[in-house]
């Protein structure tokens, strides 16, 4: 190796975090804080730093919603249990950890942290005589990416004490073959940990077999076109070789699953990840101690962590992650404002009726236990309904139903709805105890000692521009079921207040008619008619006073899957209807709504082209897979481009009625009258004094409306109540 290269640690952030949460207890701080995760991620970030010495760092991370590996097959990692919100908060905080090193962190959404990895390594391969990439990681997914001695794994082998490093010598002894064939293996095995399917009936063994001696997946169907009988010939077995022939699809699917993308869209600055030996210390030692870490403090002074410190560096704006997407008007008049705006929302919090929800917590236990025992009795026998092993076993082997993929997941169920008794009462128990584990029993939990609920907004957390809320996640309270409505009613109010929600009426719909220009959709939200109801004398052919309620349902279906991009097999399914229907349907609706049609042709074309949409606002959303040569991760970017404009769009206007509203209040000294405590999609939810709603509700409402210039109203809905279920019309 070359005296004068310099080593770039790369860091897994997530696999480090769930090894640290599984192997070391459940620490807390001081203040309650669980900090076990955050304790064996510090123990390792110190550990790597003196042993790796690195002259460059930067860290990696997933982000929270679907990757385009979830858009391409829903059952990716389907099989894992949700994130413990536990996790997420010490995944979210462990950030903070790195700001204090002065660590660079790189995420992208729609990617995994391994993307990151391989993209980073991509950007430097030209760099390889200079430079030797070491990837600090807790599993082995990213052993595809070592290369020689340019890209090494450290990876944690036992706890997170011990570690092994991973070289291409090191690979092929444990594999048999080199880095570059790992995913082919994982296409042929299949991946338990992901839900990658693989080749049912081939194990590790015969997997390992067949890459020894034909290289790729994609060349051993080759061979075999070309000699049917080259396994036999080979020595496989007989039921090997029936499930290669009938699975090529599936092998391929599962390769590309398993294989590391090196084209997310970051931009990987190497002088920007230098490792600066002056960080700021003291600010390290401070964290540490907030967290309780006093063994961990020690560490921090000793050799290759100088005592003496530069001057402080300001800190990054991690609004970082809003260049090259957000303009600079956009991003002063909204982000930065809204930043401030957010912060106080996490303050003040939402008042929850904690002995509201105990009373639930008992009625719903109960529930539970009785459907627990009416699915024993339709099984024949106990067993635990929550392991999808032993729910597969009564379903398919007991009681002999049939799906394709034999999987127990909320899709596959759907399918088998009424084929038995026992699959209604599944899907009741599951609702029941997700609710009970996700909200009843948890959120009381996380009240602080006022009974305030406070989650974390974060502005930048989805491609769209969206707000999302996690730690907990406040924008998925279920409302579609009673079970669902009742946990709505324990958000509640102080004394002489009321809950008071904005809500803006099909914002989308208006957004696609503003982008679009399609005069029929122009027409009907400038005269205020029902969208629904025209769509469906539009497609059914009927005049609007003779348009069923069965016919605005369908046609509301259609509307949404128009903007959420559904292709003819989605509107089937959400229709209920068959596929010739369905296709009849679509291009009913597309035949009389022509400016919809060349909308959404312009906008795939402009992506394929550009590589990126944008927003009324100018705000981007890159697609890379659009230029895929795998037709399904084409058209699932095709999909996600269409909708990026209308819901970025709709989540730019919203943005800005929420500064613009702020400013309102603030100059007539309003605010602690009217409270701003959710973003919840197209809503805003206020806490506003009883005896001022009729004051403040009209001025937001006016402003909410405002917030577009054009001929189109932005119809906004308001409702007042004591509780976030139990609220009326404000007139």
């Amino acid at each position: 190796m070359n005296a004068e290269r310099k080593n770039l640690v790369l860091i897994d952030a997530h696999a480090v975090l769930h090894r640290a949460f599984h192997a070391l207890p459940n620490f807390t701080s001081s203040s309650g804080e669980p900090t076990g995760a955050l304790y064996g991620f510090s123990a390792f970030l110190i550990k790597i730093i003196k042993e790796l010495k690195p002259d460059y760092i930067a860290a990696c991370y997933d982000l929270p919603q679907p990757t385009f590996r979830h858009a391409a097959y829903e059952n990716y990692k389907a099989q894992r249990p949700k994130m413990d919100d536990i996790l997420a908060k010490q995944i979210n905080r462990s950030r903070d950890i790195l700001n204090a090193f002065e660590i660079p962190i790189y995420d992208s959404p729609g990617f995994e942290a391994d993307d990151i990895l391989g993209t980073i390594s991509h950007q430097l391969s030209a760099f390889s005589h200079q430079l030797k990439i070491i990837i600090a990681s807790g599993d082995l997914d990213t052993l595809q990416l070592v290369s020689d001695d340019d890209v090494v794994v450290y990876t944690l082998s036992k706890g997170i004490k011990e570690a092994v490093i991973y070289d291409e010598k090191a690979v092929k002894e444990r594999y048999g073959f080199g880095p570059e064939l790992v995913p082919d293996f994982k296409g042929l095995k299949g991946d338990p940990s992901d839900n990658i399917i693989g080749v049912k009936g081939i194990g590790e063994k015969t997997a390992t077999e067949l890459i020894k001696k034909f290289g790729t997946i994609e060349n051993l169907y080759k061979e075999i076109k070309k000699d049917s009988e080259i396994l036999k010939k080979e020595g496989f077995k007989p039921k090997a070789i029936e499930v290669l022939k009938e699975n090529e699809e599936e092998a391929l699917f599962s390769k590309t699953l398993a294989e590391i993308r090196r084209d997310a869209p970051i931009k990987f600055s190497l002088e920007g990840s230098a490792w600066k030996e002056s960080f700021d210390i003291e600010k390290a030692k401070s964290l540490f101690g907030e967290f309780g870490f006093r063994s961990l403090i020690g560490r921090i002074g000793e050799q290759n962590f100088p005592k003496e410190k530069e001057a402080p560096k300001p800190e990054n704006s991690l609004f970082e992650r809003f260049k090259g997407q957000v303009p600079e008007k956009l991003f002063n008049e909204i982000e930065q404002p809204l930043a401030g705006i957010i912060s106080e929302m996490e303050k003040t919090g939402i008042l929850l009726d904690i002995a509201y929800l105990k009373k639930l917590s008992k009625d719903y236990h109960g529930e539970l236990e009785k459907l627990e025992k009416k699915i024993w009795k339709l099984a024949g026998r106990e067993f635990n309904i929550n392991s999808p092993k032993q729910l597969g076993e009564i379903i398919f082997d007991k009681l002999g139903l049939k799906t394709k993929n034999r999987s127990t997941d909320a899709g596959e169920l759907a399918k088998l709805k009424g084929a038995h008794p026992i699959i209604e009462e599944i899907v009741s128990y599951r609702e029941l105890a997700k609710l009970l584990s996700t909200y009843v029993d948890t959120l009381p939990k996380l009240a602080d000692k006022n009974g305030r609920l406070h989650t974390t907004f974060d502005q930048a957390g989805t491609t769209t521009g969206r707000i999302s809320s996690k730690n907990p996640n406040l924008q998925n309270i279920p409302k579609r079921t009673e079970l669902g409505r009742n946990v709505r009613r324990a958000f509640i109010v102080d004394k002489g207040f009321k809950l008071v929600s904005f809500d803006y009426s099909q914002i989308e719909l208006r957004v696609l008619a503003i982008l679009s220009e399609d005069k029929k959709l122009l027409e009907v939200f400038k005269k205020n008619e029902d969208v629904h109801d025209t769509v469906a004398s539009e497609v059914f052919g009927v005049p609007k006073n003779k348009v069923t309620a069965e016919m605005r349902r369908r046609a509301k279906v259609i509307n949404f899957g128009i903007i959420y991009g559904m292709g003819i097999n989605a509107l089937k399914m959400n229709l209920e209807t068959t596929k010739e229907e369905a296709q009849k349907f679509y291009d009913e609706y597309f035949a009389h709504f022509k400016g919809v049609a060349d909308y959404i042709k312009r906008v795939k074309e402009d992506a394929r082209r550009k590589g990126f949409t944008e927003t009324l606002f100018g705000r981007k959303r890159y697609f890379p897979e659009i230029k895929s040569s795998l037709e399904y991760v084409r058209k699932e970017a095709e999909r996600m481009a269409v909708n990026a404009p209308l819901q970025g769009t709709a989540a730019d206007f919203i943005k800005l009625a929420m500064v613009r509203i702020n400013e309102a209040l603030e100059k007539k000294s309003l605010k602690s009258k009217a409270r701003l405590l959710l973003q919840i999609h197209d809503e805003l939810v206020f806490e506003i004094e009883e005896k001022s709603i009729s004051e403040i509700a009209p001025e937001i409402k006016k402003i909410m409306e405002s917030v577009y210039e054009g001929d189109i109203p932005m119809e906004t809905r308001v409702v007042a109540g004591k509780n976030w279920e139990d609220m009326v019309e404000c007139k």
